[in-house]
C-alpha cells in the first residue's frame, strides 16, 4: 500500500491581547481556512517571555509548517496562495506506489 503525504498544512498564528493587527489578521485566516482546510493553532505570547522576546515586534506572526509566512499585516490572497503552495509541494514530493 502507497505511503500517503499528509496533505493538511500547520498555520500558526502568534497573537496578543489588545493587538488590533492580531484580531484582523485571525479574521483572515479564519476565513480562509473556510475554503481551504488547515490545522491552525492561535498562540498569545502574553505568558510567554521566550515568545514575548521573539515575536512582539513583529505582531502578528503567521507562520506556515514552520515557516514565517507574514508579519503585521495577512492578506487573504496571499495566505491562500502560500497554503496551496505547501500542499502542492508535499504533493510533489509524496512517495510513489510500488508496482
Amino acid at each position: 500500500m502507497p505511503r500517503r503525504a499528509h496533505l493538511s498544512r500547520h498555520v500558526v498564528l502568534y497573537t496578543a491581547e489588545g493587538c488590533s493587527l492580531c484580531e484582523r489578521a485571525l479574521e483572515v485566516v479564519r476565513a480562509v481556512r473556510g475554503e481551504i482546510p488547515f490545522d491552525l493553532d492561535i498562540v498569545d505570547i502574553g505568558s510567554e517571555p521566550e515568545l514575548e522576546a521573539r515575536y512582539r515586534e513583529h505582531l502578528p506572526v503567521v507562520e506556515i509548517d514552520g515557516e514565517r509566512a507574514f508579519t503585521y499585516f495577512v492578506e487573504a490572497n496571499a495566505l491562500r496562495e502560500r497554503v496551496r503552495q505547501a500542499v502542492l509541494s508535499t504533493k510533489s514530493g509524496e512517495p510513489q506506489a510500488e508496482s
